[in-house]
């Protein structure tokens, strides 16, 4: 198992992962199976989506301050009960088939860390499970 350190500099941030994934895929050695992606944090989460066209975060960024905003009738002591919200709508894993040593992803999708609580330093974890 792979650990690694991101720092996000917002508030809300999506941050590409890719890199961090493949260089844990490459390093496995592994041709054929499954890679997880976990996020060990409360207030962050993770997803798969569009990577070519900027606004697509964006958009995803703006319909969950929408549906979730800051400012709402929250009882968490720490202020950040939205960022709660949205990590656990976005989720705190993703797993990726690994065929032929590469990850199997669609023409546009990446991988991204969901910052909600930023900014600040975050751990997340890559698991190599190779097909027996």
């Amino acid at each position: 198992m792979k650990v690694f350190t991101i720092t996000s500099s917002k508030r809300t941030q999506f941050i590409n992962i890719d890199s961090y994934i493949e260089h844990a895929v490459q390093e496995s050695g592994v041709d054929n199976g499954i890679v997880c992606v976990y996020v060990p944090h409360t207030t962050a989460g993770i997803t798969i989506n569009e990577n070519a066209d900027p606004d697509v975060l964006h958009d995803i960024e703006r319909t969950l301050d929408k549906i979730i905003p800051w400012d709402g009738d929250y009882r968490h002591v720490e202020g950040n009960s939205p960022a709660h919200v949205k990590a656990s709508i976005m989720g705190s894993s993703v797993q990726i088939i690994i065929q032929n040593g590469k990850r199997v992803l669609g023409t546009w999708q990446s991988v991204f860390f969901c910052e909600f609580d930023g900014p600040r330093a975050r751990k997340f974890f890559v698991e190599i499970i190779p097909s027996i």
